[in-house]
């Protein structure tokens, strides 16, 4: 099994920025977009940001709030985003914010969104208590072709990693609910709006003491890559490449960094890389002192020869 080293991409340069950076997404061959999810334990907001690859310059927007995940639409310098509970469209040409769905997880509250994923139907995302304790947080499909809200699912703690595989009306999703340690496979009917679970789970952690957090597809869709958050105070993270069989494949190592947040395959002229988040939250003063690459980026060598399709979100007529 390939055990691969990494190596440092970026240091954001505030504490702020480097408390909850996740989302990494690729925006063209020199540049990907990052979130930080949240400015500090306290803090009402967070940023997107753009990333240049060739200079290592880093583009912060600020946001109304937490944001939970970004993807760039078809429209120049425009960006779809889980904000809290609500979608919206963020334009970092003017700044300005447009939400075209309200009040999402209205039925509960302490609620607020977090991971997704965008494809052709539109998108899926989920939420999080923010106190990480109650299977109360919604999973949502917001269907592209009639702009609607479905939930899917009323029993998430913290909905994270998610894998879309296939198109069209039929799809399947592979879904992480980091405190559940299981990868767990759903049939999505996009035309009737309804998710049906299998029964095992692709992949089980539940024996291990680390969380699983991002997740994306390795490039011929038989397998994924995970990012484990890891509370420990050890010396490195970790991300794992598993077969949709469970077989552990390949694993990168983040040393001075324990809480891996998400992974993302790109290309770069030497080859394909995968970038990986980091975070430093919930790091005391002396830990960040030993973890002193906790909240970067990392970068790492990977023996695939392409990537997987990171599409954009169709805002035409939003």
């Amino acid at each position: 099994m390939p055990e691969h080293s990494t190596r440092l991409l970026f240091r954001p340069e505030t504490e702020a920025q480097r408390f909850l950076p996740e989302g990494p997404y690729p925006l063209d061959p020199h540049s990907l977009s990052w979130v930080a999810i949240q400015h500090g334990k306290t803090s009402p907001t967070g940023s997107l940001n753009v990333l240049n690859l060739s200079s290592l310059t880093n583009q912060r927007f600020d946001l109304p709030g937490r944001p939970g995940f970004a993807f760039p639409t078809n429209h120049d310098g425009e960006f779809v985003i889980g904000l809290e509970r609500e979608l919206g469209l963020f334009n970092t040409h003017d700044g300005s914010w447009k939400v075209i769905e309200r009040q999402i997880d209205s039925a509960v509250s302490g609620t607020i969104i977090n991971d997704g994923v965008t494809f052709d139907g539109g998108l899926i995302f989920g939420c999080k208590d923010l106190k990480f304790a109650e299977e109360k947080a919604g999973l949502y499909l917001w269907r592209r072709h009639d702009r609607k809200l479905i939930q899917l699912r009323n029993d998430q703690i913290c909905s994270n990693g998610k894998v879309i595989l296939g198109n069209g009306d039929r799809v399947t999703l592979l879904d992480i609910d980091s405190p559940k340690k299981t990868i767990v496979r759903y049939d999505i009917d996009v035309a009737h709006g309804t998710a049906t679970q299998h029964s095992q789970p692709v992949v089980d952690f539940r024996e291990g003491s680390v969380f699983p957090d991002g997740m994306i597809a390795t490039p011929d869709g038989n397998g994924v890559i995970v990012a484990f958050y890891n509370p420990a105070d050890v010396d490195c993270g970790e991300a794992r490449q598993y077969s949709l069989a469970g077989q552990l494949e390949a694993v990168w190592k983040t040393d001075r960094s324990p809480r891996v947040t998400c992974p993302q395959l790109i290309h770069r002229p030497d080859g394909v890389k995968l970038i990986l988040t980091t975070a430093d939250e919930g790091m005391s003063p002396e830990q960040q002192a030993r973890h002193s690459n906790a909240g970067c980026l990392f970068i790492a060598d990977t023996d695939f020869t392409s990537v997987p399709v990171t599409p954009v979100f169709n805002a035409d007529g939003l």
